[in-house]
C-alpha cells in the first residue's frame, strides 16, 4: 500500500495542476468564441474535443520543465524548495498561455487568424506600441479583467493542489511506473499522437473546416510551432520546366497606348475601406459617398482581392506584386531584403521621381526602410509633416491634414513621378475629431464613423490636388489594405473576408467609366499599371494585368490555407490538396460546398497552386524575385 501512495504522490498532484491550466485554456476558448463567433461556421462538438486536444499538447509543451521535475524524487531537505520553485513555473507560464489567448480575442478581428512568432517582431518596428498602449487599455479593459481573474482563479485552485513528501528511493516501483509510463505518456501527448512528425498549425483544417482553424487552435501553440519557422521549405511538386509551363512570374508588359506617355501615377491604399462600407459594392448603406462618386467615373472590379489581412502585407502586394504566403508577413520575414523589381523601380529607370507618404510615425510597420528597399526617392511621415498638433495621440497625422498636405507635396517632384499615399485614420481605435462628430454617417459598428471620415479626408485630398499642375495627367489607382474587423458574419465568410474596391481614375476621363464583373487582386495592380503607362518592359509579379488575355485568379494564405479565387469559384486549399469549393459570387450566408461537383477543374486548380507555392518558395529562398 505504501508503494502504491508513493507513486501516486508524485503523479496525482501533478495530474490536478495540469488539468487546472486545461480548464483555463477551455475557458479562454470560449471567450474567444463568444466574442468572434461570427467568424466560425457550424462548430461543432467533435471541433471542441479537437481544441481541447490541441490544449493538451500545447500544456504538455510548455510545461514539460515543470513535469520533469514534479516527477523526479526530492530529498526531504529540498522538497520546500522544489514546491515553491514549482509554484513559480506554474504561475509565470500559465499567465503567459492565458494572456496569448486573452490578446487574440481582440487581436483575431483584425488578422482572422491566431497570432503568430511574426507579430513580435511587427511589434518591434517603429514606437507603435508605446503610442497605442494607453488605447488598448482604454478599449479592451473587459480583457485585462478577464486575465486578472484568471490569475486568481488560478491560485484559488493551486493552493487546493497538495503534495506531501514521500521520500522515493532512487531504484523503486514509483520511480519506474513515473518515467516507463507516465512520462512516454506526456511525450506521446507533446507530439499530438504517434505519427511520424508532432502535429503542427496546419493540421487543425484536417479536423475541421479551414474556417474552424482557429477556433481549434490556441495561440500559445501558434506561437510556439512559428518560432524559428519563418523560413520556407522547398517544394518539389514540378521540375523546374514543368513549373515554368505551370506557372512563371518573369513576364513582358504590352503596352496600351492609352494614356499618354509619362502619364504620372498616384496610388491612394485606403486603410480598411472593404467593400461592406462602400456602397458601390455593398448595395446598400454608403458611408463613403465621395468615394463613391468618385467610382461612377473609374474602371472598378466587382470582385477586388485583398492578397492579405493586414497593412504590412499590403504594400509589397501592390508596389511589388509580391504575396506574403507565409504566416510571417513578406516585409517583416527572412525574405524582405530580397532584390526585387518594384514599380517603382521600374519607373525610376524610365526617369520618374517618386515619393512615399504616411503619416504615421517614421518606422511604423517598416514602411520608411521598405519604401527606401522599393526604389522610392523620398519618404514622408509624421516627422516631415512635422506638427503634432494634427497627431491623433495614437498612430500619426489625421488624414484630413495629412492628405491635402499630401497633394501639395507631389508638387515639389519632378514629373513624371509615382506617389504612394496611405492613408491612417480609419484604423482602430477609429478616432474621430470632436468636430466631426456629427457630420460623419454613423452605423452599428465604431469603424462605420471612422470609414466616413476617411471619405471625407479623400475628398480633402482630391480638393487640393485638382488645384495642382500635375493633376489632369495622373493615373489614380485607389484601393484599400485589407478588409477591416467586422461584426457582420457575411463579411466575415472566406468569401466576402478578402473583398475590396480597386479602382483606376483619370481626371481626363482616358480610362472607360464601368464596373468590370471580373476578378482583380492587388497583385495585378504593378502590371495593369506598367501597360496603362505604355512602359515596354520584362518584370517579376504575382499578378497579371487586367489587359492580359488569360483566366482572371487571386490567391491569398492564412493560418495554413490557401485560398484560391477564379471565376465564381472559391477553393480552400491545404496540405496539397483543394478542401473546399464555394460559390463566392453570390451574397449570402452558405456552407454548401460544390466541390465533389468540379473534380476535373479541381485537378487544374491543385496543379496551378502548386506551382505558385512551389515558385513562391523558391524564389524568396535564393533571392530570385527580379528580372536579372
Amino acid at each position: 500500500m505504501n508503494k502504491i501512495i508513493g507513486v501516486l504522490s508524485g503523479i496525482k498532484p501533478l495530474f490536478q495542476r495540469l488539468t487546472i491550466i486545461l480548464m483555463m485554456m477551455t475557458f479562454s476558448r470560449l471567450l474567444f468564441y463568444s466574442f468572434n463567433s461570427a467568424s466560425f461556421t457550424s462548430i461543432s462538438f467533435i471541433d471542441y474535443c479537437v481544441g481541447l486536444w490541441f490544449d493538451s499538447m500545447t500544456i504538455v509543451l510548455y510545461f514539460a520543465p515543470f513535469i520533469l521535475i514534479s516527477l523526479l524524487p526530492t530529498p526531504e531537505k529540498w522538497f520546500r524548495i522544489k514546491e515553491i520553485l514549482l509554484k513559480i513555473y506554474f504561475h509565470t507560464v500559465s499567465s503567459l498561455m492565458i494572456a496569448l489567448n486573452l490578446m487574440d480575442i481582440e487581436y483575431f478581428k483584425y488578422t482572422s487568424k491566431r497570432s503568430t512568432f511574426d507579430l513580435l517582431a511587427i511589434l518591434g518596428t517603429g514606437n507603435d506600441i508605446q503610442q497605442l498602449a494607453t488605447t488598448f487599455i482604454k478599449d479592451f479593459w473587459l480583457i485585462i479583467i478577464c486575465f486578472i481573474g484568471f490569475i486568481l482563479i488560478n491560485e484559488w485552485l493551486y493552493r487546493k493542489t497538495k503534495h506531501s513528501f514521500t521520500a522515493l528511493k532512487p531504484v523503486s516501483l514509483g520511480l519506474s511506473v513515473r518515467f516507463l509510463v507516465v512520462f512516454p505518456f506526456f511525450i506521446v501527448l507533446s507530439r499530438g499522437g504517434i505519427q511520424l512528425r508532432p502535429i503542427g498549425i496546419v493540421e487543425a483544417s484536417q479536423f475541421s473546416n479551414p474556417e474552424n482553424s482557429a477556433f481549434i487552435l490556441n495561440t500559445p501553440l501558434t506561437m510556439l510551432k512559428s518560432y524559428g519557422k519563418e523560413r520556407l521549405e522547398v517544394k518539389n511538386y514540378f521540375s523546374e520546366q514543368q513549373n515554368d509551363r505551370l506557372f512563371n512570374p518573369i513576364q513582358t508588359s504590352h503596352p496600351q497606348h492609352i494614356l499618354p506617355d509619362g502619364t504620372n501615377v498616384m496610388i491612394i491604399i485606403l486603410e480598411s475601406f472593404g467593400n461592406e462600407f462602400v456602397g458601390s459594392f455593398n448595395g446598400g448603406k454608403s458611408y463613403t459617398p465621395f468615394f463613391d462618386s468618385l467610382i461612377k467615373q473609374s474602371l472598378s472590379f466587382e470582385y477586388g482581392i485583398a492578397n492579405g489581412k493586414k497593412s504590412i502585407e499590403a504594400v509589397p502586394s501592390i508596389i511589388a506584386s509580391i504575396p506574403s504566403l507565409m504566416d510571417n508577413p513578406y516585409i517583416s520575414s527572412p525574405y524582405g531584403n530580397n532584390q526585387v523589381n518594384s514599380l517603382v523601380s521600374i519607373l525610376k529607370k524610365k526617369g520618374y521621381d517618386s515619393g512615399f507618404y504616411h503619416g504615421a510615425t517614421n518606422g511604423s510597420m517598416r514602411f520608411n526602410g521598405f519604401a527606401a528597399q522599393l526604389g522610392f526617392n523620398h519618404y514622408f511621415g509624421r516627422f516631415e509633416y512635422n506638427n503634432d498638433q494634427h497627431f491623433d495621440k495614437t498612430w500619426g497625422i489625421l488624414d484630413e491634414y495629412f492628405n491635402p498636405w499630401t497633394a501639395q507635396q507631389l508638387s515639389k517632384l519632378k514629373q513624371p513621378f509615382i506617389g504612394t499615399l496611405f492613408t491612417l485614420s480609419s484604423h482602430h481605435p477609429y478616432y474621430v475629431p470632436v468636430k466631426w462628430k456629427n457630420k460623419v454617417i454613423k452605423g452599428n459598428q465604431p469603424i462605420c464613423a471612422s470609414i466616413s471620415y476617411g471619405d471625407i479626408s479623400l475628398k480633402k485630398f482630391f480638393e487640393t490636388a485638382k488645384k495642382q499642375a500635375w493633376y489632369d495627367n495622373t493615373l489614380f489607382v485607389l484601393v484599400a489594405d485589407h478588409t477591416p474587423a467586422t461584426t457582420n458574419q457575411l463579411y466575415n465568410d472566406r468569401r466576402f473576408k478578402y473583398q475590396i474596391p480597386i479602382v483606376f481614375y483619370h481626371p481626363k476621363k482616358l480610362l472607360p467609366a464601368k464596373k468590370e464583373h471580373k476578378i482583380i487582386q492587388q497583385l495585378d495592380i504593378m502590371p495593369t499599371v506598367l501597360d496603362l503607362l505604355n512602359i515596354d518592359t520584362k518584370f517579376y509579379a504575382y499578378g497579371q494585368s487586367i489587359y492580359k488575355n488569360s483566366e482572371r485568379e487571386a490567391f491569398t494564405y492564412l493560418e495554413g490555407s490557401y485560398f484560391y479565387f477564379t471565376k465564381n469559384h472559391l477553393y480552400t486549399f491545404t496540405n496539397d490538396k483543394a478542401r473546399n469549393l464555394y460559390d463566392f459570387t453570390i451574397k449570402k450566408m452558405s456552407t454548401t460546398d460544390s466541390l465533389s461537383f468540379y473534380k476535373n477543374e479541381t485537378k487544374h486548380i491543385e496543379k496551378r497552386m502548386k506551382a505558385i507555392i512551389q515558385r513562391y518558395n523558391r524564389d524568396l529562398i535564393h533571392n530570385k524575385t527580379a528580372v536579372q
